[in-house]
Order: structure tokens, then sequence, then C-alpha cells
């Protein structure tokens, strides 16, 4: 089986496009298109994020509960698992970004634990610059097959929210100028310093 090209941006090998599940194959029909992918994993994650937003907001889950690699596979299974076998798994190939697949489990951990040191231990973040520090560390090392944009997106999304503690709370706009916007991820690639990333990613007040 084969996609029609441009789908994704990551690209997609034919072992990995064969990881669709039966069920999700017999449901969208032949010829399984971007499309009809696209909007069975859109309608999912709408319901993730539904899901995952009251506990936020309620405090049951917290900074270190979000900012850890084992939640990070949990949301990626989360937005996946009905549909790729794939889900929650970290990738085994090598791709044009991201860090070496030897190195994913071991750098991730790390890059979150040093992140979320950062923000218990100096008063260098905003919240607003925390959630974008967490997306664009995750983007870096790019450890899944896909799905690493929504996946890292949505965390992003829920480590703003658990971060703010206020009654007044914002949330990220991601519609954007893509162009700059993977400049500005490789920028941070070299310095690591989420700020113009932030800057460049703008806000809105939460929907009620």
């Amino acid at each position: 089986m084969s996609f029609i090209p441009g789908y994704g941006d990551t690209p997609v090998s034919p072992d990995e496009a064969d990881a669709l599940l039966p069920s999700i194959r017999e449901l969208l029909g032949e010829p399984i298109t971007k499309a009809g992918i696209y909007d069975l994993e859109q309608a999912v994650q709408e319901e993730v994020a539904e899901e995952l937003v009251i506990p936020v907001l309620e405090g049951e889950l917290k900074i270190d509960d979000l900012v850890s690699d084992f939640f990070l596979r949990e949301l990626h299974q989360k937005l996946y698992g009905d549909t790729w076998t794939w889900a929650g798994t970290y990738r085994k190939r090598e791709l044009n970004i991201g860090v070496a697949p030897e190195l994913i489990a071991v750098e991730l951990r790390n890059s979150l634990e040093t992140i979320r040191y950062h923000w218990e231990h100096t008063e260098d973040w905003s919240a607003r610059e925390l959630g974008i520090a967490v997306h664009a560390e995750a983007v870096r090392i790019h450890p899944f097959v896909d799905g690493n944009g929504r996946t890292t997106r949505l965390l992003a999304d829920l480590v703003f929210l658990a971060a703010q503690g206020t009654e007044d709370l914002w949330q990220y706009v991601w519609e954007l100028d893509k162009v700059r916007y993977i400049k500005l991820l490789q920028q941070y690639d070299q310095h690591r310093n989420p700020k113009l990333l932030a800057e460049f990613i703008g806000v809105s007040p939460l929907e009620e």
C-alpha cells in the first residue's frame, strides 16, 4: 500500500505505511488518502484535548506529570493508538531531522528533566515560554515516526495551561507563518532558548 504524494511533512516508508491498522483500512476504503487519515486523526485529537484539559485545569495533572517522556509517549499513544501500530513507540530509523534513534530515549528524558528543573529553580521563563520550550525540544529530538508536531503542540498547550495558575487563562494560536516557524525552530536547535519562538507564536484567551 502507498499513500498519495504529499502525505504529511515527515517521510513515511512503505513498511511504516503498512502499520495502518486493518480496521482503519476497512473504514477508509481504497485508495487511502491523506485527507481521510487526517480527518480521523483530527477528530481523535479534539477528543483527547478535551479529555486532558479538565484534569489540567483542576490541578490533577501538574507540570511534573506533563513534562516527562512517559507522558509524551502516553499522549502519542492516545492520539494515534486507534490508527497506527507504531503509536507511542520511538522511531527506529534515521530521518533528516531529529536525533539518532538509539539516542532518543535518553536524550528525551534528560532534556525534559532539564526543562523541568529550569522551571522549578529559575525565573527565566514565563508560562508561555515554558510550553514552547517543551514543544521545541521534543520537535528537535523528533522521537516518533509521525505525529511529532501535533503531539508536541498539544503537550505545549497543556503545559502552558498548567503553568499559568491564574483565572484569566490563555492558549497558543497555532495558525502561523510556517516558513518563519520552521526557521525559528531551527534557530532553537542552536541556542536552546525558547523566547524568540514564544514571542512569534501568538496567544488568545482560553475559550470557555
